[in-house]
């Protein structure tokens, strides 16, 4: 545990770090911290939080940075979150609107992104509802078959199928009907399931239809799992702290492409209560060791199906950064919910 005076010391020397990115020594912190102490005194207690890991000495100056640890017992214990300005709020509220589900999370993501100056990133809400409305086979040529999918969430996929054999429309009505009667109103899951219980049951004539039929299903549910929308990763080019080490942003824009790695670290934002905050190393990924990520989970109808996040580097306005996010997340809660 530190004392108060140690508390105001790594306060001010964070905050002060975040604003102005130059290593701070004990004369600037004698000059802002507001304590009756000397640069001895000051270097002292220093000396102690250098001890305890909170803070380090770069090689190149006689000042100190905080460590991934001293972020963290700032963050933790020290913050003080500053409100948004209502012109910032307005703005988010006038972009996440109740509108087409894609739409709405692409401008939260956007949003978070131009308002931060980092990147923004948003998980796609899981539709486990989602389930088949109707089919429709239509005879293009002898052998071939134009699939129409329909889903109840409304999405419409079509496929033309080159045939073994060739249907009558006749037949593909029979097919149609069929499909409709016993599949319509099943999630894509119970759909292929039950596709796949009774293929070998039907028919020899139906079972090439089914089989596409299952295919597109299968197609439709990994469609609707589209992972999330990131937007403004290359405002991270412009951040010193991050530009000046190549291999370190060629490794972050590689973890970007891959997309794993943000997934799963979004995931377990989802599953914690309100904002949460990786910094650097915690997050277990090795890109990400000079980041820092804030997320916070959104609702639709009251369930958790995504989170919303920034990321950035360790040295970012944290005060600033948690409302934004904490702000967006429940406006798009709002905004779906709505839809």
């Amino acid at each position: 545990m530190l004392n108060e005076r140690a508390q105001i010391l790594l306060k001010t020397l964070i905050e002060r770090y975040i604003s102005d990115g130059q290593p701070v020594g004990s004369r600037a912190l004698a000059k802002v911290s507001g304590l009756e102490l000397s640069p001895a005194s000051i270097r002292n207690v220093m000396a102690d939080l250098e001890e305890m890991g909170f803070i380090a000495s770069p090689h190149t100056s006689a000042g100190r940075v905080p460590t991934a640890l001293g972020y963290r017992l700032f963050v933790d214990t020290l913050l003080t979150v500053q409100p948004l300005h209502a012109a910032e709020v307005h703005q988010i509220e006038e972009h996440i609107l109740p509108d087409d589900p894609q739409r709405v999370v692409a401008q939260a993501s956007q949003m978070l992104s131009e308002l931060t100056r980092f990147a923004g990133v948003v998980m796609v809400p899981k539709r486990r509802g989602s389930a088949l409305r109707h089919v429709e086979f239509l005879q293009l040529s002898e052998k071939r078959v134009l699939l129409i999918f329909v889903t109840t969430d409304g999405d419409v996929q079509n496929r033309v199928i080159l045939t073994e054999r060739g249907y009558s429309q006749s037949d593909l009505t029979k097919a149609t009907n069929y499909i409709n009667e016993h599949f319509s109103g099943l999630t894509f899951g119970e759909m292929q399931q039950k596709i796949a219980a009774e293929l070998d049951q039907l028919r020899s004539d139906m079972t090439q239809l089914m089989s596409v039929v299952m295919q597109v299903s299968q197609k439709a549910s990994a469609d609707k799992q589209e992972e999330f929308v990131l937007s403004g990763e290359t405002n991270l080019l412009k951040v010193e702290d991050l530009s000046s080490n190549m291999l370190s942003l060629r490794r972050l824009f590689e973890m970007f492409e891959e997309r794993t790695a943000i997934l799963q670290l979004l995931d377990v934002g989802q599953r914690a209560p309100g904002v949460k905050i990786f910094i650097g190393g915690e997050s277990g990924i090795v890109p990400l060791d000079e980041c820092s990520v804030v997320t916070a989970p959104y609702e639709v109808d009251g369930q958790i199906v995504g989170t919303v996040g920034v990321i950035g580097p360790t040295r970012m306005a944290y005060e600033r950064v948690i409302p934004i996010v904490e702000i967006t997340a429940k406006l798009l809660s709002g905004a779906l919910s709505q839809h």
